[in-house]
C-alpha cells in the first residue's frame, strides 16, 4: 500500500512540473510563520465589506466613519477612501457653543469705534447702512480637539442714531438691527466638520451723553465750537431678539441679554485728537444652551484707545487698538477654560459726500488672540444726515 501511495505521488508530480522535477516535499509540521509573512498574508487578503450602516444626520451618505479618519474607516470594513464630509452639526460647533466663542458675539468685544463722544448739534437724524467681511482662524480651549478652526463671517446692518439734548448737555441714541451671514469650518478629531448660519442677529440699543466738554447745541452754536477736552459715558443693551433654536449647537442669536456700560475721554490738540474708552460687557444666563442647559459667562472688559487726525471738518484718519479681557464661561456649573485675552488693531478713514453723506472705510486685525477669533475685518458704512424742519 505504501509502495502504491509513493507512485501515484510521483505520477502527479510529473504531471504537473515536467518529467525530472518532482515536487518540493513537504513537512508533516508547517514551519512557524514569522510576524513579517503574517503581515504580508493578512494584506493580500480581500477586505470584506462591513454591515451597511445608515448615515449620521447631516452627512452626504456612505457608511458610518469614526472620527478618526480613514484608519476608523477601515476598521468599520470602508476600504475606500475617505472623503471630508460636510457636517451641520458636530464637535467643532459643539465646542463653539461650550467656548463662548460664538464669532458674532466675539465681534461684540472687538469693535473698534473712534469718535465714540464727538458732539453734534440738536436735533438731527442719522440713517446707517453698513457691511462687514471677517475672515480668520478659531482658537479654543485646548481640551478640546479641535484644530484648523476657521469662520467666515458677512455682517450687513442697519441703524439710526437722533441727537438730543440730556440735562442741558450733548447726547445721542440709536438702534442697529444686523443681519450676520457665516460659516465655520475646522478639523475635529481629524475629520472635517462645518456649519453654515444665515439670519438676524441680536438688535442694539445705544444711549450716549457727554458729561463735560460739550454742552447741548444748536446747529449756528456748534458752527462756533472749538472741541478740547470731552468726557461722555453710554450704555448699549443687546436685546435677545436674533434668531435661535436651542435644539442647534450654533446660533446667531444668543438667548440672553448683554449690557456694555462704558466712559470715553478725548482730547484734542490742534488737528490730532486722542481718545480712551473703558468699558465692561456684562451677560445675564442662557437658560436654555442646546436642549435645556444653562450657561453662564463672566464680563469681559474692554479697553479701546484712537489717534485721530482731522484733515478738514468730517475728514478724519484714526489709527486704533483694543484690548479686551475676561468672559470664561460654564454650562451647568462646569467651568471651561476659555478665557479670552486678545487685542486688536486697525485704521478707520471717512470721507463726507456732500454736506448730508459720508462714508467710512475700516480695516482692523487680531495683533494678539488667546482664545476666541482672530478676525481681518474690512468695513464699510454709508451715513445720511438730515436735521429737523423748523
Amino acid at each position: 500500500m505504501v509502495e502504491q501511495v509513493r507512485r501515484e505521488r510521483r505520477t502527479v508530480g510529473r504531471a504537473a512540473t515536467g518529467a525530472g522535477h518532482p515536487l518540493p516535499q513537504v513537512s508533516a509540521v508547517a514551519p512557524p510563520v514569522t510576524a513579517q509573512r503574517e503581515r504580508h498574508r493578512r494584506r493580500s487578503l480581500p477586505v470584506k465589506p462591513g454591515p451597511k450602516q445608515s448615515s449620521p444626520a447631516g452627512t452626504r451618505g456612505g457608511p458610518v466613519t469614526s472620527p478618526r479618519g480613514a484608519r476608523a474607516g477601515l476598521m468599520l470594513g470602508d476600504h475606500r477612501p475617505i472623503k471630508p464630509r460636510r457636517i451641520t452639526v458636530g464637535g467643532l460647533v459643539l465646542a463653539l457653543c461650550m467656548s463662548g466663542l460664538l464669532p458674532t458675539a466675539a465681534l461684540r468685544a472687538q469693535q473698534l469705534e473712534p469718535r465714540a463722544y464727538a458732539p453734534s448739534p440738536v436735533g438731527l437724524n442719522v440713517a446707517v447702512i453698513a457691511d462687514a467681511v471677517s475672515t480668520g482662524d478659531l482658537s479654543f480651549d485646548p481640551s478640546i480637539p479641535i484644530t484648523n478652526g476657521h469662520a467666515n463671517l458677512n455682517i450687513a446692518a442697519t441703524g439710526y442714531v437722533r441727537t438730543l439734548d440730556l440735562f442741558g448737555r450733548s447726547a445721542n441714541v440709536g438702534i442697529g438691527v444686523p443681519y450676520v451671514r457665516g460659516d465655520l469650518d475646522g478639523l475635529y478629531l481629524g475629520q472635517y466638520v462645518a456649519a453654515h448660519r444665515s439670519a438676524f442677529a441680536d438688535p442694539s440699543l445705544r444711549l450716549a451723553i457727554n458729561l463735560y466738554g460739550a454742552p447741548a447745541m444748536t446747529p449756528r452754536e456748534f458752527a462756533a465750537y472749538h472741541e478740547q477736552t470731552i468726557v461722555g459715558t453710554s450704555l448699549t443693551i443687546i436685546a435677545p431678539l436674533g434668531a435661535y433654536d436651542s435644539t442647534k449647537l450654533v446660533n446667531v442669536g444668543t438667548n440672553r441679554w448683554a449690557f456694555k456700560p462704558e466712559l470715553g475721554v478725548s482730547r484734542a490738540i490742534g488737528a490730532w485728537t486722542l481718545e480712551g474708552d473703558l468699558a465692561v460687557w456684562a451677560f445675564t444666563d442662557n437658560t436654555n444652551f442646546y436642549n435645556g442647559k444653562t450657561r453662564s459667562q463672566e464680563p469681559i472688559g474692554a479697553l479701546q484707545w484712537h489717534v485721530i487726525y482731522t484733515i478738514r471738518p468730517r475728514l478724519w484718519i484714526a489709527v486704533d487698538s483694543t484690548y479686551y479681557n475676561g468672559g470664561r464661561t460654564t454650562i451647568d456649573g462646569k467651568r471651561n477654560f476659555d478665557l479670552q485675552q486678545n487685542s486688536r488693531v486697525g485704521i478707520t478713514l471717512a470721507v463726507p459726500l456732500g454736506r448730508q453723506q459720508t462714508v467710512k472705510v475700516a480695516y482692523s486685525k487680531g495683533a494678539r488672540t488667546s482664545i476666541g477669533g482672530d478676525f481681518e475685518t474690512i468695513g464699510v458704512s454709508y451715513s445720511y444726515v438730515w436735521a429737523d424742519r423748523r
